[in-house]
């Protein structure tokens, strides 16, 4: 089981994005992190298509429904929990 911690974290339960077999993870807000491993151990599942993909989609929630209808609509990503994402936008 996760320990609760008392600094602000973004929780992950039950990743299962690509090859993420249900991994549960705190990641601490306000510090720089880097996430490293071996090829294909889904570093780009997890931050990608779990993490950014959730931020932004939380983010265009807010908008009217009018102005959502001119943005691409992003799949929710299969995971149990996410708890503590701040919105995510990338811009080009």
């Amino acid at each position: 089981m996760l320990q609760r911690r008392s600094d602000p974290a973004i929780v992950i339960r039950g990743a299962r994005q690509n090859n993420l077999k249900n991994l549960s993870l705190e990641i601490p807000t306000n510090e720089l992190v880097v996430v490293t491993g071996v090829s294909g151990s889904g570093k780009s599942s997890l931050v990608f298509d779990t993490l950014y993909a959730e931020g932004q989609r939380r983010y265009v929630e807010t908008f009217s429904p009018y102005a959502r209808q001119f943005l691409d609509r992003m799949d929710k990503p299969q995971v149990d929990a996410i708890e503590g994402i701040p919105p995510a936008i990338a811009i080009d």
